[in-house]
């Protein structure tokens, strides 16, 4: 039996725990045919555990019905109900467990369009299709089979724990204000400004015209006109408003200048001073020439010409919906999980870093993600890193014995970076000469693996020796990588990889040496893996060895 304690200790400091558990359950992300389903166990039900075993009840798999990775990973193609079982190992000791899950087709069903713009502070409803007995799950953990829609997301539900296919994006259009002002009079060559911008509208005039603001010229004596404008908000439906306009007096053109929109913490100053004005009147109670502005406004101002004729001019001052972008927090997402990126403030610009201009943005891949946005005079952008990492795979190999003498290599294998060996070293490599039980726990945010080796040792009546390093420089003097051995041998193969495990040496003969070539081109200077295995033809015994050799100049 394996000597497991020193493992076992191991373990329990780094998984926090002091007690081993009576058994082990575990939970599972979907039931989804043709969908990758993750069986999981808790960090706090991991204490004490040195290995593990799944069985998927799915013998049509083959060699893909077990594992013996901590969070076990299983597709299954035919429907069914399926019993999974875990058998955990905590000092020796098994504890058997077992959960059955119904595995589901995904309920086809179309939710409509994939967009949809409600109007600010109304709320529709979403209803899954009916199955019976179901269990539903919206994406804020709600259980019901109709959700209210009620903020900018994506609604999306599973049905039994399958997703399904459909979503919906939901964004939201602020209610507008259309305000055309007061029925006036205007003097002759006046020039007003009618406007009726606002978010996510398409405009109609009764003049024909389809712009957001008008300009009106009162450039002779007519009669009044009333100006209509019917204003259809996305989601919101239709707003209308008319002022009326009669034109005469003298020619005395004037004008607040055009709407403006307010950026975060600005102070903006109207002036309505004109030649000739002996009064003014502005919609605040102000009667000065000029007033200022730091909050949303609609100003009209009347300027009285030489005591005679009466102009007016209006302005609109809003604050830009276009606060500061923020994306949040760089973050870590597990393959297979979604991000979505918003920096949707209504009507306005977007572009990110890969010049695409829609307000959200689908992360994909790992990477830096920006976005600068603008409404009206209003800058804002702000940047993300995000990192997609994978649910890790730990391998050290397979049990070995070898030969008294010899150094047996570990590498961390599918570990990534973080990860701590038996005796809580981060070595790159674990160098082995005594007898034991070696092992590896990696960890990122996607979970924890495990994976352990027993290596044994013993004396050997025929080794095999190979060079730790060798220069093929043509000198005479360790020119080539072959091994040494003593006794006949009845197999023998080696093979020599490079740091990014392709494979660059292979040869069955014993007596033929690596000169340090790969298709007649020389390697660069290096460390290299090695893998041999060979038979011994007196007594059959085979023997697989690893090791690196490192080739100067």
């Amino acid at each position: 039996m394996r000597n497991l304690y020193p493992f076992l200790v191991f373990l329990l400091v780094l998984l926090g725990s002091t007690t081993a558990q009576a058994s082990t359950p575990f939970t599972y992300n979907t039931t989804c045919q043709n969908d990758s389903i993750r069986f999981i166990i808790a960090t706090a039900d991991r204490a004490g555990i040195d290995s593990v075993k799944w069985y998927y009840g799915d013998p049509a798999s083959g060699k893909y019905d077990s594992s013996k990775a901590i969070n076990g990973v299983h597709l299954y193609n035919t429907l069914g109900d399926y019993t999974i079982t875990l058998v955990a190992y905590r000092s020796g000791v098994e504890d058997i467990s077992t959960n059955t899950i119904t595995v589901v087709a995904p309920v086809p069903y179309d939710f409509g369009p994939t967009d949809s713009t409600l109007c600010e502070g109304t709320t529709i409803t979403l209803t899954a299709p009916y199955v019976a007995g179901a269990a539903y799950m919206w994406q804020d953990s709600s259980t019901s089979q109709s959700i209210v829609v009620d903020s900018m997301q994506t609604y999306k539900v599973k049905i039994n724990g399958c997703l399904v296919p459909d979503s919906m994006n939901v964004f939201y259009t602020p209610r507008p204000e259309i305000e055309l002002g007061n029925d006036v009079i205007l003097c002759l060559g006046e020039t007003l400004q009618l406007d009726a911008t606002a978010q996510n509208c398409t405009f109609s005039w009764n003049t024909g015209a389809t712009t957001p603001d008008i300009i009106v010229h009162s450039d002779t004596a007519r009669a009044a006109f009333t100006y209509i404008v019917n204003a259809n908000a996305k989601g919101c439906g239709t707003f209308i408003d008319s002022i009326r306009i009669a034109f005469g007096g003298t020619v005395h053109p004037y004008s607040l200048g055009p709407d403006t929109l307010l950026c975060p913490g600005e102070t903006v100053i109207i002036n309505g001073a004109t030649s000739g004005a002996t009064a003014y009147l502005w919609s605040t109670g102000a009667t000065t020439p000029t007033v200022s502005a730091s909050r949303p406004a609609d100003l009209w101002c009347y300027a009285t010409i030489n005591n005679t004729c009466n102009v007016i001019d209006s302005i609109r001052v809003r604050y830009n919906a276009l606060r500061n972008v923020n994306l949040g927090n760089d973050t870590i997402i597990c393959k297979g999980e979604k991000l979505v990126l918003t920096a949707d403030f209504g009507t306005g610009t977007y572009r990110w870093q890969d010049t695409s201009k829609q307000a959200t943005y689908y992360v994909t891949k790992t990477g830096y993600y920006y976005v600068r946005a603008q409404i009206g005079r209003c800058v804002s952008s702000d940047t993300v890193h995000v990192q997609i990492e994978d649910t890790l795979r730990v391998s050290l190999g397979r049990d070995t014995v070898l030969c008294s003498g010899e150094v047996y290599t570990l590498y961390p294998k599918g570990a990534g970076s973080n990860y701590k060996w038996q005796d809580s070293s981060t070595v790159s490599v674990f160098k082995v000469n005594t007898a034991g039980i070696y092992a590896v726990v990696a960890q990122n945010t996607c979970g924890t693996a495990i994976d352990s080796v027993e290596v044994g040792f013993k004396d050997c009546d025929c080794q095999v020796w190979l060079p730790s390093g060798f220069s093929p420089n043509g000198d005479g003097n360790n020119d080539l990588f072959r091994p040494k051995y003593k006794c006949p041998l009845q197999s023998f193969s080696i093979s020599v990889y490079n740091r990014w495990g392709a494979q660059i040496y292979y040869t069955t003969d014993p007596d033929i040496g690596w000169t340090g070539t790969r298709n007649g081109t020389r390697v660069p200077v290096g460390t290299y893996v090695y893998v041999m295995e060979y038979t011994v033809q007196k007594s059959g015994e085979h023997v697989r060895k690893t090791g690196a050799i490192t080739l100067i100049r």
